[in-house]
């Protein structure tokens, strides 16, 4: 596919919004990829990433195994969330901590709107698609109630390895958060702790997990949705289905622990109601946004039909 030079910048915008999207614990980056219309082309473009590739590079060069992989549609896409990550860490967990409900409303209007999105893309829906979409729901909506584990500041290499290898996986599952995974897994505050500090070596450690569980992952989706296309959509649309109980914006806090700044923070959060909200809902303002939130997805699929 020959692209231009605004073919890539938009490919980097894209990028940028999938690294947003899983900065936020509960917003799967993986479902941005699928609503702006590049999910399967970046599962076949990691997928591509094997020992062929390798072969390629020795017997026809550097040339050949960029064209292979997809290389320029890669560097795009990862130039984007790299700087999307980097950038908005800081102020998304500043917004997060200062105006949380508002900040959730306007993802789970989103988020919404992308169960639409994925549930359209199903051509026939049978016993087996219905049956999927249910397990995966009750799935992704047990992951949300799990309690996390509390881990320190000490964590072993491997472990945030491992995270990192999870995390990335969750990352391009929609619905599942990577963030939120490692949130469960009490790595998501010493990984962001480690990108404000620039921590190399946590980073590149991180890193090397994501690109394992990444090409391995990758794999097994591109195989379900080669073989199993309808069966693989109505699931995707189960777990975003499921996941929406972590972006409620209404929640009731039932056990809390200091951080390694002496912050207090939520451990186990409850969804409740707004009327049953502790303070001030914000009702209107965050119905405001979720209705932005959902808005915007839905005009942007119109725009993208519109093109197509």
């Amino acid at each position: 596919m020959k692209r231009s030079l605004k073919d890539y910048a938009v490919i980097s915008l894209k990028g940028m919004a999938m690294g947003a999207a899983d900065v936020v614990p509960g917003v799967s980056g993986g479902t941005i990829a699928f609503i702006s219309g590049i999910y399967e082309e970046l599962l076949n473009t990691i997928s591509s990433v094997n020992l062929s590739a390798l072969k390629t590079l020795k017997s026809e060069g550097l040339k050949a195994i960029w064209k292979q992989i997809n290389g320029n549609f890669l560097l795009a896409l990862l130039l984007g969330i790299a700087i999307s990550v980097i950038s908005l860490a800081k102020g998304i967990s500043y917004l997060l901590a200062a105006h949380p409900i508002l900040v959730w409303s306007f993802f789970f209007g989103l988020v919404l709107a992308s169960i639409l999105y994925v549930g359209k893309q199903i051509t026939k829906w049978r016993v087996q698609e219905v049956a999927i979409l249910l397990l995966t729901a009750i799935l992704a909506y047990s992951i949300t109630i799990v309690k996390p584990m509390v881990v320190g500041d000490d964590a072993s290499l491997l472990f945030l390895f491992l995270s990192g290898a999870l995390a990335i996986c969750a990352m391009i599952l929609p619905g599942i958060s990577g963030a939120f995974i490692l949130v469960l897994l009490g790595a998501y505050e010493t990984i962001l702790n480690a990108v404000h500090a620039r921590d190399l070596q946590t980073i590149a450690v991180v890193g090397l997990g994501t690109i394992f569980g990444l090409l391995c992952f990758s794999r097994v989706l591109k195989w379900l949705f080669n073989n199993y296309k309808n069966i693989t959509l109505a699931g995707l649309t189960g777990f975003i289905l499921g996941s929406l109980n972590k972006i409620w914006p209404w929640k009731e806090t039932l056990t809390t622990r200091v951080n390694s700044k002496g912050i207090t923070v939520p451990v186990l959060q409850n969804s409740i109601l707004p009327s049953n909200y502790q303070g001030d809902a914000q009702l209107i303002l965050a119905i405001i946004l979720a209705v932005v939130g959902f808005s915007l997805l839905i005009g942007l699929e119109k725009i993208a039909s519109n093109k197509s």
